[in-house]
């Protein structure tokens, strides 16, 4: 008697407590909300977004800061030269280097299909011999991948081992992810031009905020696209990244 009014006065007093709101059932179901998974899904969402803001800053920052700021004269002499078009500061850069004899032959890759070779030379008169005979035109390129196919056939070419790379400072990270991912065994020594672009004053720039970070981007994707795939020539997505745009022509008239 005394256990089953113990037990009636128990039940009683649950019954109480969950009238109130206060009770707790073993055996009802804790099912989440449809409110509460979303508001989960959106903390988990919002936590992965910063975190992706925080590393893009933060990888855009050592970008931007090891470029780079002056033009140093290379360490070592290699058997050629490669200049990548998008500025006439490279161009003469690069016809400098080869008149100190740092190589012996140079290619200006991915110049526009009507510029000749009698225009560049114009442009360069003091060195205006070393067209003639030592200085070769790739009209073929016309991005940074296409820049590295065409380098690698001049390079396999005239067989050589070592190359002196001339283009921006800022392209530089670029050009040579794409050189490395097309020939991994012929030595790179890179030289930036930093005529355009200080990358220590960036920011008081809005337009070398866009370039950089514009670059930036492209780096990232470059090096992510090389990690998959085996040749720049046959990679469907070197031909989606360069905006469905052919990376090369065909081989024009001798100019």
């Amino acid at each position: 008697m005394i256990f089953r009014a113990q037990r009636t006065a128990n039940t009683s007093a649950l019954e109480a407590t969950e009238a109130f709101g206060w009770g707790w059932s073993a055996h009802a179901e804790h099912t989440p909300t449809r409110k509460s998974w979303l508001l989960r899904c959106f903390f988990a969402g919002f936590c992965l977004s910063l975190a992706a803001i925080v590393c893009g800053f933060f990888g855009f920052i050592g970008f931007v800061y090891s470029l780079d700021r002056f033009e140093a004269p290379p360490q070592t002499r290699a058997n050629g030269i490669v200049a990548l078009t998008g500025g006439s500061q490279r161009i003469d850069d690069a016809i400098d280097l080869l008149a100190k004899g740092y190589a012996d032959r140079l290619l200006i890759s991915g110049v526009n299909e009507k510029t000749s070779r009698e225009q560049i030379s114009r442009l360069n008169p003091g060195q205006r011999h070393l067209f003639d005979c030592c200085v070769d035109l790739d009209y073929r390129a016309r991005n940074t991948i296409g820049n590295a196919i065409e380098i690698r056939r001049w390079t396999e070419r005239n067989r050589f081992s070592s190359l002196i790379v001339v283009t921006s400072n800022y392209h530089m990270p670029r050009a040579l992810v794409e050189l490395d991912h097309a020939f991994p065994k012929i030595q790179k020594i890179p030289y930036s031009v930093a005529a355009s672009i200080d990358p220590h004053d960036w920011w008081r720039s809005l337009g070398a905020v866009r370039v950089l970070f514009s670059e930036y981007v492209k780096f990232v994707a470059v090096w992510v696209r090389t990690r998959f795939e085996q040749d720049p020539e046959t990679s469907a997505a070197a031909k989606i990244m360069s905006g469905g745009a052919p990376m090369m022509i065909a081989d024009p008239a001798e100019r």
